[in-house]
Parts: C-alpha cells; structure tokens; sequence
C-alpha cells in the first residue's frame, strides 16, 4: 500500500515502527493476526509480539515525514477488522528516512549504535 500526496511525483521512503498496546490477549491471536496484516500490507518487514503490545515495522512511501506519521497513526485502525487485530492503541511512531535507517544499520553492524542510558552518541 503506497501513498503520495501528488501521484505525479514519487514520494521518499520513509522505515516506519509502530508500537500498539492494549489489553491482554492469547499470544497465538496476536501472532496470527499480525500474520494477516503482513498479507494484506505486503511492506511489512516485521512484526513483533507479546500478549498486551505489538511492533510492526514496515516502508511507507510518502511525500514527507508528517504525511508517512499520519499513515502510521492509522494503519492498525485500518486493518483491524480484516487482521481480525486487537482493539489495541498506538502508544508509539517512528518515522526515519532512508539515510538515517542506513546509517544506524552501519552503526548497529560496527557495534557503536548502543548507548548507555543518559549517553549522547553521533548519528
């Protein structure tokens, strides 16, 4: 599912996580539903579980990062009937452009993208 603001002109790519919580439900509901969510949005490149959140993580074109942030605030809502998903809220969004992913790709495969707590570190 690709969206742009104007569909004459490509939009960036933009490595989106959303974090969903909610009431505790059997792991294996949440497992399956996320299984269905992948299907239906086929740019989901991960999803992760426990039995009261959720994290998926997946590309969204867009034109800016507000418009792929308002995508992400969505996107559970959305799905939720056909996922057969949680009644569940986003407790979290994050919205990075390509770059940026890369850069703490590098990073995290040279083993400086961890900090300690109160630490300061370079993108």
């Amino acid at each position: 599912m690709l969206h742009s603001l104007d569909p004459l002109s490509p939009g960036t790519m933009w490595h989106v996580t959303v974090t969903i919580a909610g009431d505790r439900v059997p792991e294996c509901d949440i497992r399956s539903g996320l299984e269905r969510l992948a299907h239906e949005h086929p740019f989901l490149l991960a999803g992760r579980y426990a039995n009261d959140r959720a994290e998926i993580r997946y590309w969204e074109e867009a034109a800016d990062a507000r418009v792929a942030t308002n995508l992400a605030l969505e996107i559970w809502a959305v799905h939720r009937e056909s996922a057969a998903l949680p009644a569940w809220q986003v407790v979290g969004v994050e919205v990075i452009d390509r770059e940026t992913f890369h850069r703490r790709a590098a990073r995290s495969i040279s083993g400086r993208s961890l900090i300690s707590a109160g630490g300061v570190s370079p993108l």
